[in-house]
């Protein structure tokens, strides 16, 4: 049974058209990214899922159906902008935040410890939330979305600030919490980081959807036959079954003639007795895959406009 399924929603706020037709399922224990340019539609569609909208139509399935206030309870939600009290101590901030998820004193006071040692915020705990850095209270956010373990997660942003020991944390966390059938939303700009964690994703712009798939379909409908070379030989100006040789770094990427496949320029360049370092066939990176579609859906909406 999916955790969440999203079906067609659509919101508007007078005239503007957040999301158009946004549809999409998530399933336990994996990390799904929602991904999109700003104002894409991404914060509107997990507000919907959240039930702070109303979709104009469409509808949200949590938990094999509607959103009650009990389902609320086993939902972490850590938002873009941060939501602690600026003013108030950081303890006594995410004390209170976790009574609104129904945790009682005892066990805030035997788990909150726990988060703060793991966060490395033990000696701030008295501070003031303003006193703090960004990437400690985007840390402090993370425990107030995390410390009621919560069966569904939905962040947005999560490395925000972060340097990268504590991106490396809070990714180990998350796989963690993957691993124990945790469902997880992640809405993110850093997209490296979506290949490294999600299991499936969905893009969308312009309150559609543009894109959705596991990685590894989304890569491969995206797929050439380049190849990427590492080589400390010289290589000539030209290789038979090559059209272009172009140097990216340390690597060439050799783009194929029509008809030829990587297995031949690899025997051509063995023929040649060019020294490799390394082969391997060129895999879109997400980064290049999210321009080449956001710019085809945005080309294609001026068209039948």
């Amino acid at each position: 049974m999916d955790t969440i399924v999203v079906n067609h929603i659509a919101k508007s706020f007078g005239e503007t058209k957040a999301v158009k037709d946004v549809s999409f399922n998530v399933h336990p224990g994996e990390i799904f990214g929602l991904l999109g340019p700003n104002g894409s539609g991404k914060t509107t569609s997990i507000r919907v899922i959240l039930d702070i909208y109303q979709p104009d139509k469409g509808n949200v399935s949590i938990l094999d159906g509607p959103m009650t206030e009990e389902k609320l309870n086993h939902i972490g939600y850590l938002p873009e902008e941060r939501g602690l009290y600026q003013d108030v101590e950081l303890t006594r901030n995410l004390t209170y935040l976790a009574t609104l998820k129904n945790m009682t004193k005892e066990e805030i006071d035997q788990k909150l410890p726990v988060w703060l040692e793991r966060f490395d915020l033990s000696e701030h705990q008295k501070k003031k939330t303003k006193e703090l850095s960004k990437g400690m209270q985007q840390k402090a956010q993370l425990i107030a979305a995390l410390i009621h373990e919560p069966d569904i997660i939905i962040i947005d942003e999560p490395f925000s600030a972060l340097d990268p020991v504590n991106t490396q944390l809070v990714k180990d966390l998350l796989m963690e919490l993957r691993d124990q059938g945790k469902t997880i939303i992640m809405s993110t700009h850093q997209m490296n980081q979506v290949e490294k964690l999600c299991d499936r994703l969905v893009l969308i712009d312009h309150g559609t959807v543009l894109l959705e798939g596991s990685l590894k379909e989304v890569q491969e409908r995206f797929a050439t036959n380049q190849v990427l070379i590492q080589t400390d030989s010289i290589l000539p100006e030209s290789l038979p079954g090559v059209q272009s040789i172009e140097q990216e770094g340390l690597y060439y990427r050799l783009t194929p003639t029509d008809g030829s496949k990587p297995h031949m320029i690899l025997q051509q360049l063995i023929d040649q007795k060019i020294s490799l370092n390394s082969f391997e066939i060129a895999r879109p990176t997400l980064d290049e895959i999210f321009i080449k579609v956001v710019k085809e859906g945005r080309n294609s909406n001026e068209e039948d406009n």
